[in-house]
């Protein structure tokens, strides 16, 4: 039964990201923000489909510390496909930072381009990525649109506690915005690279904001030890 519920959810996740995308492709040559307005949809889609597929309710908490503050970025655990979409829906339009072969993908990368998604080239010193911190700074102040970024560098297992990449830290100092830590299960569900999907509803928690001015790395373990903490709370 699993499987034919898996196979069914599966079957209408990326038919209708096939959809979608050809019914935005007009938007390439509107304002950006009508193609925000197509990721916001798809992530109500995905909610919509693994309540009525997998009899999974998506519950966010702590919404309320979205509020907290004009201007913030968002670090999140990253666990599946599943929060990429998905938190679009409580996020009005974030920018996210992506690795750069994300942008090579035919119509998805043109829509990754489109909302100023920013690319970096991961494990290596490039003159791109000399410039990456100048390019988020710019970005976020030129922009009403929260920066959204997975501190883990890729994803991982629910139970995994692997390490915050010292790049977020260094993102927090440059920037000297609130940090919103997002802690959520979705990988007791959607587990990564995997076709199957399971029961169970999927949690997803705002934090309170972090304020500026902490040290690059005590900033850094301070949002690891929030978000696995949550975590815990979800085991």
């Amino acid at each position: 039964m699993q499987l034919i519920r898996s196979l069914l959810f599966n079957i209408f996740l990326y038919l209708g990201i096939v959809i979608v995308f050809i019914l935005a492709l007009p938007t390439l040559v509107l304002p950006n923000r009508i193609v925000l307005y197509f990721g916001k949809f798809l992530a109500l889609y995905i909610i919509v489909i693994l309540r009525i597929f997998l009899n999974t309710k998506v519950i966010f908490h702590g919404t309320d510390n979205l509020k907290k503050e004009k201007k913030f970025f968002i670090a999140s655990a990253h666990q599946s496909m599943f929060e990429t979409f998905v938190l679009q829906a409580p996020i009005d339009f974030p920018i996210f930072i992506l690795k750069k072969e994300l942008l090579r993908i035919p119509l998805f990368g043109w829509y990754l381009k489109k909302i100023g998604s920013i690319e970096i080239i991961r494990n290596t010193t490039t003159k791109e990525n000399l410039s990456f911190f100048d390019k988020v700074k710019e970005s976020i102040n030129e922009s009403n649109r929260p920066l959204l970024i997975f501190p883990q560098g890729t994803r991982v297992k629910f139970d995994d506690r692997v390490p915050f990449k010292k790049g977020v830290g260094r993102i927090y100092e440059s920037l000297n915005i609130p940090c919103v830590p997002v802690s959520l299960d979705s990988g007791k569900v959607w587990p990564k690279n995997s076709f199957m999907k399971y029961p169970g509803n999927i949690n997803i928690s705002f934090l309170e904001p972090i304020n500026p001015g902490l040290e690059k790395n005590i900033f850094t373990k301070t949002l690891e030890d929030k978000i696995y903490s949550e975590m815990e709370k979800f085991s």
